[in-house]
């Protein structure tokens, strides 16, 4: 997907996690079956709370939290890396995760120093598979985690 398809994605803000939002991120929940995608939001915060690199954000759509993302842009590399990400159960299907996904993406190309993103997904998590496929993310095969890790290498 180009850049210029990303603009095209429903309306999201990526928003700091904070006092305000933070309880909101809290109660996202997944589908039964997504439980054993990603780790929890509370733990993903608290692992926040302790890496100076972790970016926290929280997906907004109209006023209200829908889901959750985190990454890394480190100033002394060239590659991001996308580690968690989530769309509420309740708003899944009507293309806000693609659209959270397009927003992160342009962010981090804003930086400048960012040429390749890398993202991680359970292998047998099929919607990451196609959503991640579907912005160019080619799979280069697996973690330390047995997590399939896909990169895209963005436009200079």
């Amino acid at each position: 997907m180009t850049p210029a398809a990303w603009k095209r994605a429903p309306s999201v803000v990526l928003e700091p996690v904070g006092e305000g939002n933070r309880r909101a991120v809290q109660e996202l929940e997944l589908l039964p079956e997504q439980q054993d995608f990603v780790a929890s939001n509370a733990d993903s915060l608290e692992e926040a709370e302790e890496d100076d690199e972790a970016i926290a954000r929280a997906v907004v759509a109209a006023g209200h939290v829908v889901g959750f993302l985190m990454y890394s842009a480190p100033d002394d590399d060239n590659e991001a890396t996308i580690y968690r990400f989530m769309i509420d159960r309740r708003e899944q299907g009507k293309g806000l995760g693609r659209a959270a996904v397009a927003k992160v993406l342009e962010q981090i190309a804003r930086l400048g120093h960012i040429h390749r993103v890398a993202i991680c997904y359970e292998p047998n998590n099929e919607a990451a598979r196609r959503l991640y496929a579907g912005f160019g993310f080619v799979e280069q095969g697996f973690d330390e985690d047995d997590e399939m890790i896909a990169v895209l290498e963005l436009s200079r």
